[in-house]
């Protein structure tokens, strides 16, 4: 056990999850948006709170940025504005689904101007990219259709397919796309990238720098979602990933809170192929909305929450484990999974931490700062730029 700590220790101490700039201004549910005291009014404001986050976890080093929910004059000033918070620019995602033009589709619409738009905007994403030092472009496509007979699937296909490799022109060498997937909504009959094989067809059709990002909320009920954590990794194609939990849909809910046996089984396929490592190219990120919770204290649950679960894959017993399923001992593989989820990681991650000389605890110490407290006297007025505003 010594030995598996010191690599857990080894491992963790490089692992890095990055933030979503819209996890800090007033954002949630399609009903009712609840505002907070002392949320972010700006894209600067966004990156000085995520620099709290990576204050007291150690672990968040990067912001991913929406366009346009984080347009600004100068993307250069933004970097640096992040440069000098200690953190820097991370995946600029794309929107394709607030604008009226796009009710019937964005990149596979049937009308050659509006593809051409979305093709463009996509454009505007990569020069967000150039200024910024960011290299992933992530692209979440909301195109699909309500009824059978509405328009012809195969079509929206080869639509699609031409969009993309108009986008795909467009990258640098060190560029990547992460192309997302969601099984239903906001259309209800047929997504155009329901699943996680849909994108990777497309992913494959473009090239290598075209690569699948697996958002955990995204799947049907029961589906198996570390299958296919394990599939893509095994085509070399998982780019990143959208932390999240859920309890029905796509609820956006702090990673781990509803179902932690799914986020360390995930974990778990993760570091059995050395994806845990920055030299892998997955790109871990979180893709939460917090509508009741305060914003920073949540973004901190969430890093600490994928700490612990990757710290207990870190420390499943991989030779006693390979021994029992050569040997066909069932309940005794199990056994070993079952061993390392129900180790009390939190010493370990103690740890960690005070080796970086943090916190033990970066929620207590936050909590105790009285940051909070002091953004709510001082952010007065202004309006949340993008969702909820």
């Amino acid at each position: 056990m010594t030995e598996h700590r010191t690599r857990a220790l080894a491992a963790l101490a490089e692992q890095t999850i990055e933030l979503p700039s819209w996890a800090f201004g007033n954002s949630g549910t399609r009903f009712k948006v609840f505002g907070q005291p002392g949320v972010a009014r700006d894209p600067f404001e966004k990156l000085e709170d995520a620099a709290q986050v990576h204050r007291y976890t150690g672990a968040a080093p990067r912001v991913s940025l929406h366009i346009p929910w984080d347009l600004v004059d100068d993307y250069g000033k933004l970097a640096a504005h992040a440069a000098d918070l200690g953190v820097s620019i991370g995946a600029i995602n794309s929107n394709l689904f607030q604008d009226d033009e796009y009710k019937l589709g964005s990149l596979t619409s049937a009308d050659p101007a509006i593809r051409r738009r979305a093709v463009e905007h996509h454009a505007q994403c990569i020069e967000v990219m150039r200024q910024t030092g960011s290299t992933d472009l992530k692209i979440w496509l909301p195109d699909g259709t309500n009824y059978p007979g509405q328009d012809d699937l195969r079509a929206r296909q080869d639509r699609l397919a031409d969009s993309l490799q108009q986008v795909y022109a467009m990258l640098d060498p060190q560029h990547r796309i992460l192309l997302e997937y969601k099984f239903f909504e906001p259309y209800f009959y047929a997504m155009d990238i329901p699943d996680w094989g849909t994108s990777l067809v497309h992913c494959l059709a473009l090239g290598e720098q075209a690569t699948v990002v697996l958002d955990t909320g995204h799947h049907a009920p029961g589906t198996n979602i570390e299958f296919i954590v394990m599939q893509l990794l095994r085509v070399g194609r998982l780019g990143a990933f959208d932390f999240n939990s859920r309890n029905y849909a796509d609820d956006d809910l702090i990673v781990g809170s509803a179902d932690p046996f799914q986020l360390f089984r995930i974990m778990n396929e993760i570091v059995a192929q050395d994806a845990h490592r920055p030299e892998s190219g997955v790109n871990f990120m979180l893709d939460q909305c917090h509508n009741i919770e305060p914003k920073i204290p949540g973004q901190i649950r969430s890093v600490m929450n994928v700490q612990e679960a990757t710290a207990k894959a870190l420390l499943v017993d991989r030779a006693a484990l390979r021994e029992a399923q050569l040997a066909g001992d069932v309940l005794g593989a199990h056994g070993v999974l079952m061993d390392a989820y129900s180790t009390d990681v939190r010493p370990l991650l103690a740890e960690l931490r005070a080796s970086k000389g943090l916190a033990p605890d970066p929620y207590a110490a936050y909590a105790r700062s009285g940051h909070q407290e002091r953004i709510a006297r001082e952010r007065v007025g202004g309006q949340q730029a993008g969702w909820g505003a």
